[in-house]
C-alpha cells in the first residue's frame, strides 16, 4: 500500500523523529513530505538534516522549505556575497554559523533542493509549510514554475513560509505581532481554492489541529509537545501517528 506520510516541523528533535520513523516504518513505496523547519530551536540540527538526507537515499522524500531553512539558505549566500551582513546576523542568531559548521556539502546541497511545497494530486492536498493568505488569487501548479517566479510574485508567494494571520477585512498577510484582535488566524477562514492545505509553522501542542479546508500538523515537538505525521493512503483515508517529546528543560524560544 503506498502512503503519503506528511512530518510537522522537527527543528533540531532527532530521537523523537528516529522514533516516529520507527513507528512509520516507510518504504520505498510510501511518499515522506517533511513541512519545513528541520532545523533551529532543539538540540541537533545537523543530526536531523543528516537523518532526513539519509533517509532520501532510500525513500521518496520531499523536504518542504520552512522559514529556518530559508534564513539559514539566505544566510549561507551572505557569507560569500554580503559577509559583513553575515556576521551581523550571526551575531543575533549564533545558531546560524554554529548550524552551518557543522554541515556537509551533502547536507547543504539537499536543504537548497527544497520545494516551496508539494501537492498530492491524488487526494487534493497542498503541502506548505506556514499558510495561505486569503488575497492571494493564483498559485503557481509546480514547484519549478514557483522557482522561476520574480519579483512581487515571487515575494508574495514566499509569505506561505510566515503566514500566520490575516487582516480581517483584506486577507493579507500579516507579520507576527502586527495583528489585531480582530485578525484571524488563516486557517479558520481558508476557502480551500488550492486545496487541502497541510501545514506546519504554527505548534498545536494539545494534538493536529483541523480546520475545514487545512490541517496542521506541528504538534510542538520543540516545545515539549508532540512529533507528528499525517498518513494518507491509497483510498484516501487519513490518520494520525504521533510520538512525545522527551522530558527536557522548558525551551525558552519565540514563534518565528
Amino acid at each position: 500500500m503506498t502512503r503519503t506520510i506528511i512530518i510537522g516541523d522537527v527543528h533540531g528533535m532527532l530521537p523523537e523523529l528516529e522514533s516516529l520513523l520507527g513507528r512509520l516504518q516507510p518504504t520505498t513505496d510510501d511518499e515522506v513530505v517533511f513541512v519545513g523547519d528541520l532545523v533551529d530551536k532543539g538540540p541537533d540540527s545537523v543530526g536531523v538534516v543528516r537523518r532526513v538526507r539519509e533517509l532520501a537515499d532510500t525513500v521518496p522524500v520531499v523536504l518542504v522549505e520552512g522559514n529556518h531553512e530559508d534564513k539559514h539558505r539566505r544566510f549561507r549566500k551572505n557569507l560569500t556575497v554580503r559577509p559583513e551582513v553575515a556576521a551581523g546576523q550571526a551575531e543575533r542568531q549564533p545558531e546560524l554559523a554554529t548550524i552551518t559548521e557543522g554541515l556537509s556539502e551533502e547536507d547543504v546541497a539537499f536543504l537548497d533542493g527544497a520545494v516551496m511545497f508539494h501537492r498530492v494530486p491524488d487526494h487534493g492536498v497542498l503541502v506548505v509549510h506556514g499558510g495561505i493568505p486569503g488575497d492571494m488569487v493564483t498559485f503557481p501548479a509546480t514547484p519549478e514554475e514557483a522557482a522561476a517566479l520574480t519579483g512581487k510574485a515571487k515575494r508574495a508567494l514566499s509569505k506561505t513560509l510566515r503566514t500566520r494571520h490575516v487582516s480581517a477585512e483584506t486577507g493579507k498577510f500579516l507579520q507576527l505581532g502586527k495583528e489585531g484582535p480582530e485578525d484571524p488566524f488563516w486557517a479558520d477562514v481558508w476557502d480551500g481554492r488550492f486545496g487541502h492545505v497541510v501545514f506546519g509553522h504554527e505548534p498545536f501542542v494539545a494534538g493536529p489541529a483541523l480546520f475545514p479546508h487545512a490541517t496542521g500538523v506541528d504538534t510542538g515537538a520543540v516545545f515539549g509537545g508532540s512529533l507528528t505525521a499525517l498518513v494518507i493512503d491509497d483510498a484516501g483515508e487519513r490518520s494520525f501517528v504521533s510520538v512525545p517529546s522527551r522530558p527536557m528543560a522548558p525551551f525558552r524560544f519565540m514563534l518565528t
